[in-house]
Order: structure tokens, then sequence, then C-alpha cells
């Protein structure tokens, strides 16, 4: 296996969370790795609860909410390790998770990043992801995701990202194509990052023997809520106007003004479509900043316009794949099956 890696930890009034997710990081099999944990300016009193019972977890200290990109940032910052991990607080471990992302990282130098399995932390016969993918409409999801378990999930491949709740990241790789963007606060972060990546040749593998059990928007009431529909809105158009290939924008056209009229309807039909009108305002006032770093990325990209394109519909159908099996689920439930 490599060198020792880095666990960031990036906490905001998770005080009731962090007994399960720090107790389990003792329990790895693999120990050669440190815990950072970055506070938000939490006032539950977690920065000083966790220095008290977790001595072995450095602390660092934001004094305010500065968002989940920023708080990965300081964490990735304050370690020097090759590996570096990234790990919501609201997430319980397999004893052998860290063990196998590291073991994958040693037997796949030509992967930049990977993914862990997330299972739903109540109900573990549910998946949480197995993944991220980016479809042709524009719109991100996490394969898997509410899926039954049957297996289907249980071989290693490469996927489009990995969802920065449980994943592992080349130091190599984030010097090349930067930290997560710290305009973004929190929602599509990894998004951009996992499209920034692949423009620039690295490939993201997904560990299936990696385990997380996940709870899940614990810190933002909830993917429905205001905040999330704002935030996810406004950071998925600003993730496709950074990275999208200017050539391919025709032939994705027919695909993404669809993708973004079903995410308005499915905002009105959850009460939040002022919500998602905001998001869509303030992408629009960032978009010269918003610019200004796409120049910047391109001129990182070094894979060809067909490749991002061959990428770009082999994770839509498999998003098309994954939705459809979570639909039969779902409908099986409800038949009582």
């Amino acid at each position: 296996m490599p060198g020792s890696a880095s666990v960031v930890v990036p906490n905001w009034n998770g005080l009731n969370v962090l007994d399960t997710c720090l107790g389990s990081l003792r329990k790895q099999s693999f120990a050669g790795f440190q815990t950072v944990l970055v506070d938000n300016g939490s006032t539950d009193g977690s920065a000083g609860y966790v220095a008290r019972n977790f001595p072995e977890v450095r602390v660092v200290s934001l004094g305010e909410n500065r968002g989940f990109s920023a708080a990965v940032n300081a964490g990735i910052k304050a370690s020097d390790t090759e590996l570096v991990v990234l790990l919501n607080n609201d997430t319980e471990q397999h004893p052998r998770w860290l063990e196998a992302l590291v073991r994958a990282a040693g037997a796949h130098p030509e992967a930049g990043f990977f993914a862990s399995k997330l299972v739903d932390f109540r109900d573990r016969s549910v998946l949480d992801g197995a993944g991220d993918a980016l479809r042709l409409s524009g719109l991100p999801y996490r394969l898997g995701h509410g899926e039954k378990d049957r297996g289907q999930y249980d071989r290693p491949g490469y996927v489009f990202g990995a969802c920065a709740a449980a994943a592992l990241y080349r130091r190599e790789m984030l010097e090349e194509v930067g930290l997560f963007d710290e305009d973004f606060f929190a929602y599509c972060e990894d998004g951009d990052l996992s499209f920034r990546a692949q423009l620039a040749g690295y490939r993201c593998l997904y560990v299936p023997e990696a385990v997380v059990y996940h709870i899940g928007s614990a810190s933002t009431g909830g993917k429905r809520s205001p905040t999330a529909t704002r935030l996810g809105t406004r950071n998925g158009l600003g993730l496709l106007v950074k990275n999208l290939p200017a050539p391919l924008l025709p032939r994705f056209l027919p695909f993404l003004v669809p993708g973004q009229l079903s995410r308005l309807v499915t905002a009105a039909a959850s009460g939040v479509w002022r919500d998602h009108l905001r998001g869509v305002g303030e992408a629009a006032r960032l978009l010269p900043l918003t610019l200004r770093k796409r120049r910047e990325v391109q001129k990182r990209r070094r894979v060809s316009d067909e490749y991002v394109l061959r990428l770009l519909r082999g994770s839509s159908r498999a998003a098309a794949r994954s939705l459809v099996r979570r639909l039969r689920d779902q409908l099986l439930t409800r038949l009582g099956r």
C-alpha cells in the first residue's frame, strides 16, 4: 500500500453524529492515517467535544460557516500526505473501508480518485450511492441511490465521479486541477471537481469493498430544502458553464433544455420553485466569474471532445439503468413484494 493518508472530516454543528463517525474511524483495519476535523464555526460545542474525547484528531477551526468546499480545502491544506480522503461527519465506516480505498489507489495508478460504496445508514439493504454520474441533460445522478442492494454494484469499475461524502483523491491530481470551488459553498462541488479531473485525463474508480453507511443531508435539511434547491440549481449550472467543451454544446442542447425544465418542474412540485429561480439568478450574476474559471479549466484539458462525449453518454446510460432499477424497487415495495 502507498504511505499514510489523511482523512478530512468537515463539520458544522454535528455533535450528535461525531461519536459514530470518529468512533468507527478508530476501528479501521488500516492504521496509517491521520484525521483532520475542520469545524465550520459550530455553536454546539463540536470542536471542544472532539478535542476532549478524540485527542488523536487534529481540529482546524474556521470560526464561521464557510461551506463544505472551504472546509475540505482547509483540511487538505492542513495535511501533507499523498492520499487525501474526504468523509462526511454523518457516516459510519466499515472497518475495512479505508484499507480498501488505499489498496485500490496502490493497484490502480491510472486513477486519480476513488469512489466508495455508500449504503443507507438506517436501512442497510438499500444503497445510497455507487459512484456519481453526469447525464446528457446536465443533471447529476448518484448511481445506485435508492436501489435495493442485490449485488449489482459489487464489481469495481470506472465512473464519472466520486461523491465527496466518502472519496479518496491523489494530492498530485488536486494540485494539478485545483481544489474544490469555494464559490460553490456546497452542492455539486464534487461533480465540478470530478469533471475538471476527467478533462485533465484522470479517471475515477468505484471501489465496492470500501463501504460507508451514510445518513445524508444532516446539515442542510434534505435535498428538497430551500437551501439545497437554490445551491443545487446555481452550482449545477456553474458546473456546466465551467467544464462542458464548447464544440459539444450543439449536441447537448436537445438534452440540456429539457433537463433544466424538468428541474424547474420538480422544484415546483416540491414547493421550492422560488428557491430554484433564485439559484438561476445567482448563476447569472456569477457568470462573468464562472467564464474566467472556464478559461483556466479548458487550458488544462488533455482529452478530446469525442472522449468527453463517450464519457457522458456512458454515464447517462448508467444513470438511466440505475433510475429504472430504483423505480422498480419502489414499485415492488408499494406492492409489498
